[in-house]
């Protein structure tokens, strides 16, 4: 905004004090401070509050936060570059800096045959031809004690099963970017959740409507509150609107609309008084609440009356997913502890906490917080696999031992992980251990046998038995070395994931 004319420009040329207008459902450009208008806004992807925050002037806002339906002008604080999103990107780019690469097993197994079969083979000659054999027979020896020794199978018994489980991983949802972290993923000990967009599905919608009059059904009484919530831009409105589309109900017109201040709004909707008000509003006009009213700490609610009565309630919240339970119940039986890392309120973490068991949670905590309660449960001995969505993770999935980041979020969250989760449902959290434990059991099972079979091969190769008449000749040196190949490719093709 330059003398009241709006002009666009680059998010990359904005400086301190620059003033941008913010119209409804755009991304602030830039942090700053609100000069003019209000307006909610959806600030999730990088707090990991679920519910939109209502700023007005001279509240602080983020750059990459969503605005709702309002509009208003912010002055900028400081360049782009040294926005909070800039210092979160940072943080994932020093914290991926700090991991050092490992070595696959099997490389340095293959590397270690190999130099036995070679100090072996010129052993077994030297043996023989200094005790009188002939040339022939000595180079035979060698060349058998080689063959045998060959470490074909052994460069085979890891790529198999590596080609086998990323191609099975793909197929359940589960996209591998870095090997290392899934083939890691047998040592976790703890799994740390984000809660918003993780656990949970990450809209701020409406999870029960109920009716106290008889003759008024769930649709009849949104379709009657919809029509005061049309006129609105809270985010109880935008759940509320959003049931509607749902329910495919036509909203009807409101007339005389009038907002109580703090405490709801009312209107007049087909010749009935409607009110859609706060639990304030009916402890103040000693209005009792129904029988069987339930609400947990996650979930607000707002209530109707019709013509001054109570006609119901209808609770919203940002709804847990319906897998997030077995999930955690399965992670318990693994001895896996579950904590739940948020930037949502406490009250809300608690009650998500409780409801799926988990063991522990930290609520009201910003990016830069997250990448250190990682790094303090690292320093405990811990290892950490970390999951999430939104910008606000990210420096924590890069921290983490393991990042693991569902496939509905942000881009910055799936470039960050090492495994990204394609359908977001948190039980392919638990596949993934059990997969990564499978598939390195397997591993493991092709080591030995690439290797194992050598302890009795080499010895008959190299011709320990030749005075009570058994020696292996180059061919048959041959035929077990392939032998070993066919089976370790046998087993690495009976790997499965367990659903």
């Amino acid at each position: 905004v330059i003398s009241d004319k709006v002009k666009e420009v680059k998010t990359d040329t904005l400086k301190q004090n620059d003033i941008i207008l913010i119209k409804p459902g755009e991304k602030v450009a830039a942090d700053g401070i609100i000069l003019e208008g209000e307006s909610y806004l959806n600030e999730s992807l990088l707090t990991g509050e679920s519910k939109p925050i209502k700023k007005v002037k001279d509240d602080k806002v983020i750059a990459g936060s969503i605005n709702g339906n309002g509009s208003f002008k912010i002055t900028v604080s400081h360049a782009a570059k040294d926005s909070y999103l800039s210092q979160v990107v940072k943080l994932v780019d020093d914290a991926q800096k700090s991991k050092s690469k490992t070595q696959l097993l099997a490389d340095t197994a293959a590397r270690w045959l190999t130099i036995i079969a070679l100090v072996t083979g010129i052993a077994t000659f030297l043996y023989w031809y200094v005790t009188g054999q002939t040339l022939a027979f000595a180079m035979e020896r060698m060349v058998t004690v080689i063959v045998i020794c060959c470490p074909h199978a052994l460069g085979l018994a890891v790529p198999l099963v590596v080609a086998k489980s990323t191609a099975l991983s793909a197929k359940h949802g589960l996209l591998i970017k870095n090997r290392t972290a899934f083939e890691n993923s047998r040592r976790i000990t703890t799994i740390v959740f984000d809660k918003t967009g993780t656990l949970t599905v990450g809209k701020f919608e409406v999870s029960k409507i109920i009716s106290v009059q008889k003759d008024l059904n769930e649709k009849e009484l949104i379709r009657l509150a919809s029509a005061l919530e049309q006129k609105s831009e809270h985010p109880i409105s935008t759940g509320i609107l959003q049931k509607v589309k749902d329910f495919k109900v036509t909203v009807p017109q409101a007339e005389n609309f009038k907002a109580i201040t703090g405490q709801g709004v009312e209107a007049t909707v087909e010749g009935k008084k409607i009110l859609v008000v706060s639990p304030g509003y009916l402890k103040e006009s000693k209005i009792a609440v129904a029988d069987g009213f339930t609400a947990n700490d996650s979930e607000t609610v707002v209530f109707i009356l019709i013509n001054d009565e109570l006609a119901g309630y209808i609770a919203l919240s940002d709804e847990i997913r319906p897998e997030s339970a077995e999930a955690i119940k399965t992670l318990k039986q693994e001895n896996i502890k579950s904590i739940l890392l948020t930037g949502d309120n406490s009250k809300v973490a608690a009650s998500v906490s409780k409801t799926l068991g988990m063991d522990s949670f930290i609520a009201e905590v910003l990016p830069d917080q997250k990448l250190e309660i990682i790094k303090e449960l690292q320093k405990k001995g811990e290892f950490v696999a970390m999951t999430g969505d939104g910008v606000n993770d990210a420096p924590a999935l890069a921290q983490a031992d393991i990042g693991i980041a569902v496939g509905s979020g942000s881009d910055i969250a799936a470039e960050t992980a090492g495994i990204v989760l394609v359908n977001s449902n948190p039980k392919d959290i638990v596949s993934l251990i059990l997969f990564g434990k499978a598939t390195y059991r397997k591993m493991i099972q092709n080591l030995i046998w690439a290797t194992g079979y050598n302890v009795i091969a080499l010895p008959l190769a190299a011709g320990v038995l030749y005075n009570q008449g058994i020696v292996l000749s180059p061919a048959a040196g041959a035929v077990l070395m392939t032998v070993s190949t066919v089976v370790v490719a046998i087993n690495a093709s009976m790997l499965k994931v367990k659903a």
